[in-house]
């Protein structure tokens, strides 16, 4: 099991930026799509982003569109998602996922997952 630790969650105000982090401990990310889900109180778990394993597909759900990117360092053994012109929607635990190679819109075809991390978006 490919063990993924988030981090770089935290308080901001709406308007504000975040990066949130995506760690493998022990094994390589090289063949593994990355998402990014979240989950707010009271509501379904989502998708937010993910990158396929080289890097060369990302997607993106339409309401961050423009706002977040994600990106890979496989050097690092990270994957990033960059949040600018955050939201009070966009408050949610956030959590990644990994699954071989490609990247899927259904949270149950990823593998392996993170234990979260909480961004909140606040004044």
């Amino acid at each position: 099991q490919l063990q993924l630790v988030e981090s770089g969650g935290g308080l901001v105000q709406p308007g504000g930026s975040l990066r949130l982090s995506c760690a493998a401990s022990g094994f390589t990310l090289n063949y593994y799509a990355i998402g990014w889900f979240r989950q707010a109180p009271g509501k379904e778990r989502e998708g937010v982003s993910c990158i396929s394993y080289s890097g060369g597909t990302t997607n993106y759900r339409d309401s961050v569109k423009g706002r977040f990117t994600i990106s890979r360092d496989n050097a690092k053994n990270t994957v990033y998602l960059q949040m600018n012109s955050l939201k009070p929607e966009d408050a949610a635990i956030y959590y990644c996922a990994a699954r071989r190679y490609y990247c899927s819109s259904y949270s149950n075809q990823y593998t392996d997952w993170g234990q979260g991390t909480q961004v909140t978006v606040s004044s």
